[in-house]
């Protein structure tokens, strides 16, 4: 972003060629994943008429049996070059996607292959995400470590104001798995920018024992809750995220069903507030100059549990487009600012041996609980309607921000475990 020398007293660094090209392989998923946002709900529900229960399954057991096929990954992970991960969590996401519109047009899709591919895809995201932090760790030093988290936020919510209401578009003229097409292949380009990185990365050191053992599958919890700062942020982000994303398939049911949004109207309501993200991100880093981190995270954090409950009382028409799109400006604005000095925070205080075991065991952690609570939600949708179940949840997430930190960090020190292998 050209203008961040804006947002702080120290200019941003430029960036090199090296993360030019993870930075370019990040914007071009993440634009095919906005394109295809609310893909597989609207599928289930205007290709495979399901009903609220389903359609929370399809997020739940997702992200529930994704994330356990994620949990060995992490340690697997971590003792190789993380490059080549990032390239074949691509290619994988890249093949499993790509089964939906070739069923599609064969008149071959099921509701099960929509579950199947979503634990792929599940588990693919979480050890890609675990392995480019990682990755990142080794191309910044810690000072620009900010500045590059903002810029990958400012880029998720620019691909949100333009990728929803594309696909909504594509999905009008060319059918409901036209945007699944475009996601597919925006991994595939991502694949290619990153293999474009080049570079030489170091291999990690090998260890003597072959095999995983059961230590070092739980290690990154372990890691994560013997450290004051990370074990508030990691209940708080788990609890939140889980709340915020089982709200999602019953407001599609909400939007897309009873109150009869058009799938145009449901991305625009997500898309045009986006730009509160994309502010949001573009201050982080001169507000903690200006506050400290701490101070940021717990303003921000306690901020941005106030807004979801006032998505209960959604209504149609014009009146409740303007509605949703308010609650989610302010929502999506407060979680601009907190990412990416969360994402910072996390970082900063895991070793850099520790990196992909903790992110993995942090992603593993969070789908669990959303897939937990999507389910939970899908059942109170069922039985209390759409309406009073995201009214509930917006109600919990007022009691999150007792959940973050007390206290501000103090500085991590790296020999606190092995020296880095990456």
């Amino acid at each position: 972003m050209r203008r961040g020398h804006r947002l702080g007293h120290r200019s941003a660094p430029r960036p090199g060629r090296q993360f030019a090209w993870l930075w370019g392989a990040y914007g071009t998923s993440a634009l095919g994943t906005w394109l295809a946002f609310g893909a597989f709900p609207l599928i289930a529900i205007q290709v495979l008429h399901a009903g609220p229960a389903e359609v929370a399954a399809l997020s739940a057991v997702g992200a529930a049996v994704g994330a356990a096929v994620a949990v060995p990954l992490g340690p697997w992970v971590e003792f190789r070059r993380k490059r080549p991960v990032l390239i074949a969590m691509d290619l994988v996401r890249f093949t499993a996607l790509l089964t939906i519109p070739a069923a599609y047009a064969l008149g071959g899709l099921t509701f099960f292959q929509l579950l199947l591919v979503s634990v792929v895809v599940a588990a693919a995201d979480i050890t890609f995400r675990a392995a480019s932090g990682a990755y990142l760790k080794t191309l910044l030093p810690a000072e620009d470590l900010l500045v590059a988290n903002a810029r990958f936020e400012s880029t998720a919510w620019t691909t949100t104001i333009v990728g929803p209401p594309l696909g909504g578009a594509a999905i009008g003229l060319l059918g409901p798995v036209a945007t699944v097409v475009a996601d597919a292949v925006s991994y595939l380009l991502s694949a290619f920018g990153i293999r474009a990185i080049g570079g030489h990365e170091r291999p990690p050191e090998r260890r003597k024992a072959a095999g995983l053992r059961a230590v070092d599958l739980l290690d990154g919890w372990r890691y994560i809750l013997a450290d004051t700062t990370l074990r508030p942020l990691f209940f708080n982000t788990a609890l939140f995220n889980g709340l915020v994303m089982a709200i999602s398939p019953l407001l599609a049911v909400l939007m897309l069903g009873q109150l009869g949004f058009a799938p145009w109207q449901y991305g625009l309501a997500f898309a045009a507030p986006s730009i509160g993200g994309l502010l949001g991100a573009r201050l982080a880093r001169r507000l903690v100059t200006r506050s400290g981190q701490h101070q940021v995270l717990v303003v921000f954090g306690t901020l941005r549990a106030l807004w979801p409950a006032g998505l209960a009382f959604l209504g149609p028409g014009t009146g409740g487009l303007l509605w949703v799109m308010a609650v989610e400006l302010g929502l999506i604005f407060c979680c601009g600012v907190f990412n990416p000095v969360h994402a910072t925070c996390r970082l900063e205080r895991t070793a850099t041996d520790r990196v992909t075991r903790t992110l993995s065991a942090w992603a593993v952690t969070t789908k669990a609980t959303t897939a937990l609570l999507t389910a939970a939600w899908g059942v109170l949708g069922s039985l209390l309607g759409p309406r009073t179940a995201i009214g509930l949840a917006g109600v919990l997430l007022l009691a999150t921000p007792l959940l973050l930190p007390r206290r501000a960090a103090t500085p991590l020190s790296e020999p606190q475990s092995a020296p880095s292998r990456t």
